[in-house]
């Protein structure tokens, strides 16, 4: 059975940096882009960002230049590093991933991470 399970949110003042983690476990083939959601209270869920298998990037223009991602392959591992927070980046963030397994493919969520930014 295939689990993401996420890690490293918290309350950080704003200015702060955290880093998020998101392990993929089970019986898994291969994974394709991997990314990071967030949703904040009263707003729709939003793409942070997402990496390939390759290690191309794609970021939302509200956190460029302030947060980066990165995977480990070997590891299965995706990570969110986040710096120079703001208030408005508080969320709860979500870890997902395409991952397809010996008999199935299927789109995979994590449980979420709160982050909370203080002013």
């Amino acid at each position: 059975q295939v689990q993401l399970v996420e890690s490293g949110g918290g309350l950080v003042q704003a200015g702060g940096s955290l880093r998020l983690s998101c392990a993929a476990s089970g019986s898994i083939f291969s994974i394709n882009a991997m990314g990071w959601y967030r949703k904040a209270p009263g707003k729709q869920r939003e793409l942070v960002a997402t990496i390939t298998s390759g290690g191309s990037t794609n970021y939302a223009d509200s956190v460029k230049g302030r947060f980066t991602i990165s995977r480990d392959n070997a590891k299965n591992t995706v990570y969110l590093q986040m710096n120079s927070l703001k208030p408005e980046d508080t969320a709860v963030y979500y870890c997902n991933a395409p991952i397809t397994t010996m008999t199935s493919a299927w789109d995979y969520w994590g449980q979420g991470t709160q982050v909370t930014v203080s002013s």
